[in-house]
């Protein structure tokens, strides 16, 4: 049996869970889809046999995804921070999401093509921004509010001064 995770996010869709599961599964490592289920009779964002709800994971994170209907839309209150060890991983997620009909935003932060918010983190980054000394934290700070997608080189060059 498996085991159920005490805490779970729940993502509302509008008929797409299960094609936001799959592509997050694909882009993402540790992330897969472990079920779909269907509707037991109608509801009033669907019929009985479309799918409602699909168990996902992503990163590591259990989710689970509700087609509850056009009620409600995803909106940057909730994005999930992906930690990023170099450039290539960065400019790996950030593209897989701006180009496959997401788009960007500011400081890092992406959406994906089903309204969920992003924000594809460097490490480094988020080093240079706690960086003991204020001014190269500055610096580097200032850097990443004139970026979308973080260029690491840049922050690094901004916290050296």
């Amino acid at each position: 049996m498996t085991k159920i995770a005490k805490n779970t996010i729940c993502l509302w869709f509008d008929g797409t869970a299960e094609d936001a599961a799959r592509f997050y599964a694909a882009t993402f490592p540790d992330s897969s889809v472990e079920a779909v289920y269907r509707a037991p009779g109608d509801y009033p964002a669907g019929k009985q046999g479309d799918v409602l709800t699909v168990k996902f994971t992503v990163m590591g994170i259990p989710c689970l995804g509700l087609n509850g209907g056009p009620a409600f839309r995803h909106s940057e209150a909730f994005s999930f921070q992906i930690a990023t060890a170099h450039q290539a991983e960065t400019d790996r997620y950030w593209h897989a999401i701006v180009d496959s009909g997401g788009e960007e935003s500011a400081c890092g932060w992406c959406r994906d093509k089903w309204g969920l918010s992003w924000q594809i983190t460097p490490m480094a980054l988020t080093e240079a921004i706690a960086d003991p000394d204020p001014a190269a934290a500055k610096r580097a700070f200032d850097a990443m509010m004139t970026m979308r997608k973080i260029d690491i080189a840049t922050i690094e060059a901004a916290r050296r001064g």
